[in-house]
């Protein structure tokens, strides 16, 4: 039966012709105007159409040039969820992290000293807009603390991009931090107590194991796929067996593997936190790197407070701003005490910049193009990860920084660390994603980068050494 409404036609036209490839894979797709004029309709016809081929990925928008249908990528093989003791366990982090780290290199494979300037950074806007309002802060009011709970304008800017995503927040909800390792400090803080168990995805974020060893919590590790994110059976395994305080889980796009989780799984997740009267601290930080349309968080299918929401800008702006938020839910009010008792308050003159950054809709317009860019670099390193003298399974991210490598069994990449760092390469090995040492025969690439030169030949000789390490191909 024929849509009676316009745009779907218009949708279900440009659909045929992708999938019969009458449009090819990166092939721009005629213009706005032209196609308003090919099939008489409005402009906003036109867009609501192009739309919704964008929020199923089957077309992408490039800055200043148009819509291209989306390259798609042979199929792959997917990294395996791993097998793993559930028991509760104390976390220990290898120094190999600190390593790294002081390398500058944790999303990287060269260190500090040996890179480049690269030209997409994109946020000449942010900078102008935090130095009109470092200029603006002077007089009586440079003087005085900010509130505990932050910038009100900030915050209300950030309610105003999670209403958005269905989560209606408001200022008072929100808490600005220092980036989001800080948010989930105090997350940990507000809800846990030295001794109490944790969730958290496995593989998974190692900041988040660095905070449970710092705050003396025991981890339980759950499996998590590189396609649906955290085994929710698993889950509700551990949830009958332990008394597990809280959850960390990334729904979004998680590290290391920029696993996106289903909606299925996203429901039961929160039925199981009402069963167990679990807190859930979701880690959003990777969610505004979506691809295509960006997920709604965790929180907004919460009624009853039971998710703390952390998030920052240190992954789509800059990694100097150290600048996030928690919403923590039915533990607000204890984490604005402890953010007092911590770091007192937050950088008024930086908020003002970022509250003014995000108002103008620069903040918007840079994800675009920041969307595409990172869409580009992720290709660019699976197919070059593909032309490897060794197999590799690897996972496919919709958005994030990252993926995940699964090379041949007998792989031991935390030895091969000092192998590539004397060739100038910093890797990051898998076991930094494990609590329990899990994952050896992995690596986490970033593609937050350009593919430079020497980035290029670093992979290149990456592989190499792997092959004269004995991987079997």
């Amino acid at each position: 039966m024929t849509s009676s409404f316009r745009y779907q036609q218009l949708e279900n036209q440009l659909l045929d012709a992708i999938n019969s490839q009458r449009l090819r894979n990166g092939e721009r797709l005629p213009s706005v105007r032209s196609l308003c004029q090919q099939h008489q309709v409005s402009k906003a016809t036109v867009l609501h159409a192009l739309q919704r081929l964008e929020a199923q990925g089957l077309i992408e928008a490039r800055p200043r040039s148009g819509f291209y249908v989306t390259q798609r990528l042979p199929a792959l093989n997917t990294p395996q969820a791993t097998a793993l003791q559930l028991s509760p366990g104390p976390v220990t982090i290898p120094d190999l992290l600190l390593d790294i780290m002081q390398r500058g290199a944790a999303f990287d494979l060269v260190s500090a000293d040996a890179r480049l300037t690269d030209t997409t950074t994109g946020v000449v806007t942010l900078n102008r807009s935090i130095s009109r309002a470092l200029r603006r802060a002077r007089g009586d009011s440079a003087q005085y603390y900010d509130e505990p709970a932050g910038l009100a304008a900030l915050r209300e800017q950030i309610a105003l991009r999670l209403a958005q995503r269905g989560y209606a927040a408001s200022a008072a909800d929100l808490c600005i931090t220092v980036g989001c390792q800080n948010a989930l400090f105090l997350a940990l803080m507000a809800s846990c107590e030295a001794g109490d168990a944790v969730a958290v995805e496995s593989p998974g974020f190692y900041g988040a194991l660095q905070l449970l060893q710092q705050l003396n919590l025991k981890v339980v590790e759950i499996p998590s796929s590189a396609l649906s994110g955290m085994d929710m059976d698993a889950l509700a395994d551990a949830l009958s067996r332990w008394p597990i305080k809280a959850c960390i889980v990334s729904p979004a796009y998680s590290t290391p593997a920029g696993a996106l989780m289903p909606a299925a799984a996203r429901q039961r997740l929160m039925a199981l936190a009402a069963q167990y009267d679990l807190a859930i601290i979701e880690d959003d930080i990777y969610a505004d790197t979506a691809f295509t349309r960006i997920p709604d968080p965790l929180k907004a299918e919460d009624p009853d407070g039971r998710v703390i929401l952390c998030s920052s800008f240190s992954k789509t702006l800059s990694r100097d701003l150290r600048l996030g938020w928690i919403a923590g839910g039915r533990w607000h009010e204890r984490i604005v005490q402890l953010k007092l008792v911590t770091q007192l308050a937050s950088g008024r003159a930086l908020q003002q910049g970022v509250a003014d950054y995000l108002a103008d809709g620069s903040y918007s317009s840079h994800l675009r193009r920041q969307h595409y860019r990172l869409r580009q670099q992720r290709d660019q390193l699976m197919e070059q990860l593909q032309r490897w003298p060794v197999a590799v399974n690897l996972s496919q991210p919709q958005g994030g920084l990252t993926l995940w490598a699964e090379l041949p069994a007998n792989t031991d990449t935390h030895a091969l660390y000092s192998t590539a760092l004397a060739q100038g390469i910093v890797i990051t090995p898998g076991p930094l994603f494990s609590a329990s040492g899990h994952y050896r025969h992995c690596l986490r690439f970033s593609f937050a980068h350009e593919w430079t030169a020497a980035r290029q030949q670093a992979l290149t000789t990456l592989g190499e050494l792997l092959a004269a390490a004995g991987a079997k191909p």
